[in-house]
């Protein structure tokens, strides 16, 4: 009997080509959609993170309420505190990230992303080195011999996969060290980073209150996150009365991996992107369900011969959703197809070094099986009413000729009531695009305070014992700073620990000389070491007092730069030029002169009506760094001059990595890609939402159009003008739209709510957004409208009583 039925549903689909070309491209745009962003969420959230025994890894965090960080790293001596005391733990591992230059003779120096990891760490996340071996509990202790391990891109790239590297000898930031294995294809922990060394010889120097590291720890058997954050808690309440002085304020908790792993501002996009691509599916299966109705009631003698003859209700369903699945599953190839250009546009809209080794996607088995399985279910979906609809026929009105019974009125309700779900959530998708756009427009638009476009950035490595001193490494940043300077089209450049859009600097809380305040309390700011020309550089403006000076940076003299927002934020209405502060930090004893105010600039991309940062500029040389950033002005194009200033850093020093070369405006770019994806795969969501509800609202009244041909012809008989038809059709259509409007923008309110918190400067009563939209799909409602009713006003009265 089914095969019966799959035999007369192919007969039938393929006797009516149009109608299953329309369908099929309808929902194969639906079906596309959600298979490509299936792929994204099931390699994100819901593919198991690559960890043996994942679910029983979490991650322990530091908490200050008093300063209001919640997810703080741990100092080592608290991380090894921790762990030694720990009984509800079966491991604890810790590492944080570091700068890592290899130069010997397989090439030029490279600086990589590494990492430098407890010895246990890689056996608690169970992942092997394919090639030789994991660290020891010999090489993670002060003075051991140094080891590294390499990642599987750096062995095949830089050495060409050699199967006898372990045991050869490198070199790791200017010191000699032993390859002791390879670490598997595509592991990269805990993002991006390349190469690892062992803790100890980064980490052992770390004084307490230095919260450097991030800890990783694994329950044991039976034991609950509740019953481990009990005895961290517990334990942090020691330390914090052991030492008052680094710990007091501080606590601890623990936190499940996925939280680590899956920051809560990434899973609500992506929700929110599965949540587009699932309106565009409904809205896709409205449109077909209109098209099955109105073929249903073309059909309706033909399914009333089919009862007359003995056919059941039931088995006229099981007939009419056997046609409605195979629509769906002869869509799933197309589906599949545009899912798979879909996830390669994806792939080409991330940057390259920014998206985390554990998180990758592709059309594999399960995001085809989802595919397959969605095809089914659509298929019974937009099938199930219009079967259920035509089974329900009056046999004797729908036997007579030109009968009209109650299912026609039934199912032209519910066409009407399809076509406003349809424009209801076309107006959702289409707000939350003009909502992304508009959001994006605003990141470009806002100001960082300086002109990006005459900027190029970079930043050197300076690896080997010859640049441990504080005086190494600023004579060498003076050096290269001077030669960059001499570079035909340079205006102005500045060295410093931080690059604006790029990251850096220190700071802390602050004591203003003069205004003593509660301990606890202190005013926080940004504390930048640059060498001088900053303010040139990024030609920002000097309010008050002067520059700093070239001999106040080779001297290490106390001397500041501030921007207004610390000027007002620590002196108020005061001038703070010839005023002092000093870092809280008993380590940082130095008092510091205001010398000059400039005007604010941001060090990084503006977040809703977040006001500047306070900030301070001190001479280099009171904080040099080996990863150091240079920030130049250029005055043609700025990418011009990148193998200039390459070969002037080469010729101070050759052994210096230089890496992460951007110009500004690339960086800016960088900074929001996010915002610029979510807006444009919103606004293809938006788009395809657009034509099938245009398309919808055409074939509804289209269809009504050739269904009132008699009552058109008796309106005309009688003396309606054309004008009168046009207003019918065109009326109809507008008051279906009109409803999904409202409903719409009810929907839309609702929705933004939940998404506000990643929209810059665009509220979710937007109303450029709701009513442009709005407005917007009244038009498109107008225009399909239009057809149908002109074909209408061509309507001959005696050709329509005639047929009738």
């Amino acid at each position: 009997m089914l095969l019966q039925d799959i035999r007369y549903a192919i007969r039938t689909l393929l006797k009516n080509r149009g109608f299953t070309a329309i369908a099929v491209i309808c929902l194969s745009l639906g079906i596309g959609a959600n298979a490509a962003i299936f792929s994204v969420v099931d390699g994100i959230i819901l593919q198991p993170y690559p960890y043996a025994d994942a679910g029983h890894i979490v991650v322990l965090r530091s908490t200050n309420q008093r300063l209001h960080i919640n997810r703080g790293g741990l100092s080592f001596q608290d991380f090894r505190d921790l762990r030694d005391g720990s009984t509800t733990l079966s491991a604890m591992a810790a590492f944080t990230t570091r700068s890592l230059t290899l130069s010997d003779g397989a090439g030029d120096p490279e600086r990589y992303s590494g990492a430098a990891i407890s010895s246990n760490l890689f056996d608690l996340l169970g992942t092997p080195p394919v090639l030789g071996r994991n660290f020891s509990s010999d090489d993670d202790r002060p003075g051991a011999e140094p080891v590294i391990l390499l990642s599987d891109e750096v062995w095949h790239r830089r050495y060409s996969g050699d199967p006898h590297i372990v045991g050869r000898a490198t070199s790791v930031n200017g010191r000699a060290t032993t390859i002791i294995g390879v670490m598997p294809p595509r592991f990269e922990f805990p993002e991006t980073q390349r190469l690892w060394v062992p803790l100890s010889v980064y980490s052992t120097a770390m004084l307490r209150n230095e919260r450097g590291l991030q800890v990783f720890g694994k329950l044991k058997a039976g034991v609950t996150m509740a019953q481990a954050q009990s005895e961290l808690g517990a334990a942090a309440a020691r330390l914090a009365v052991a030492y008052p002085k680094e710990n007091e304020d501080w606590s601890a908790r623990v936190t499940p991996l996925r939280e680590w792993m899956l920051p809560g501002q990434v899973e609500l996009m992506l929700f929110t992107m599965m949540g587009a691509v699932t309106l565009v599916l409904l809205i896709a299966c409205a449109n077909v369900a209109n098209l099955l109705l109105a073929r249903a009631s073309v059909r309706h003698r033909e399914i009333s011969i089919r009862s007359a003859l003995g056919a059941g209700r039931w088995r006229i369903v099981r007939q009419l959703l056997t046609e409605a699945i195979g629509i769906g599953l002869l869509s799933a190839p197309l589906g599949i197809l545009l899912a798979w250009i879909g996830v390669r546009m994806l792939d080409r809209a991330m940057p390259v070094d920014g998206v985390p080794y554990f998180i990758h996607w592709s059309l594999d088995a399960r995001s085809l099986a989802y595919t397959i399985g969605i095809s089914l279910l659509t298929g019974i979906v937009f099938g199930l009413a219009p079967a259920l609809q035509a089974a329900r026929a009056n046999l004797q009105e729908s036997l007579k000729e030109g009968g009209r019974g109650a299912a026609g009125g039934q199912r032209a309700r519910l066409r009407n009531i399809l076509v406003v779900v349809e424009v209801a959530l076309s107006l959702v998708l289409l707000a939350g695009a003009s909502m992304f756009m508009h959001s994006f427009m605003n990141l470009q638009a806002a100001s960082l305070g300086y002109d990006t476009k005459p900027l190029m950035t970079l930043r050197f490595f300076m690896p080997g014992v010859q640049y441990e001193s504080p005086e190494a490494k600023a004579q060498r940043v003076e050096d290269i700073v001077r030669r960059v300077e001499g570079l035909p089209g340079v205006q102005a450049a500045f060295a410093s620990n931080f690059i604006p859009l790029g990251n850096g600097g220190g700071g802390g809380d602050v004591i203003v000389e003069g205004k003593p305040v509660e301990k606890g309390k202190e005013p926080a700011i940004t504390l930048i070491a640059a060498t001088p020309r900053v303010r040139q550089t990024m030609n920002i403006a000097l309010v008050r007092g002067r520059d700093l000076s070239e001999s106040e940076e080779i001297s290490r003299t106390p001397v500041a730069l501030v921007n207004q927002a610390m000027a007002k934020r620590l002196w108020g209405e005061d001038d703070p030029v010839g005023r002092r502060f000093r870092l809280a930090d008993e380590g940082q004893p130095d008092w510091f002169t205001v010398v000059g105010i400039i005007t604010d600039f941001r060090h990084d991309q503006p977040n809703n009506d977040e006001p500047v940062f306070p900030a301070a500029y001190v001479p280099y040389t009171f904080d040099p760094t080996l990863n150091t950033g240079l920030t130049i002005r250029v005055a043609g194009e700025p990418a011009q001059i990148t193998a200039a200033v390459r070969e002037q850093i080469r010729a101070s020093d050759a052994a210096l990595p230089v890496f992460q070369v951007f110009t500004m405006e690339e960086l800016r770019q960088r900074s929001y890609w996010q915002n610029r994806l979510f807006g444009i795969m919103f606004s293809v969501f938006g788009a395809i939402a657009l034509v099938l509800a245009a398309v919808g609202v055409y074939g509804m009244l289209s269809y009504s159009v050739s269904q009132r041909t008699q009552e058109i012809g008796v309106r005309m008989a009688l003396g309606a003008a054309r004008g009168d038809v046009l207003r019918l059709i065109v009326g109809h259509g507008l008051k279906l739209a009109g409803i999904g409007v409202i409903l719409g923008i009810a929907g839309a309110i609702a929705a933004a709510m939940q998404i506000r918190s990643v929209l810059f400067n665009v509220q979710p009563t937007d109303p450029v957004s709701l009513i442009g939209v709005g407005m917007f799909l009244t038009f498109t409602a107008v225009v399909a409208s239009y057809f149908p009713a002109r074909r209408a006003m061509a309507v001959d009265p005696l050709v329509a009583l005639r047929n009738e």
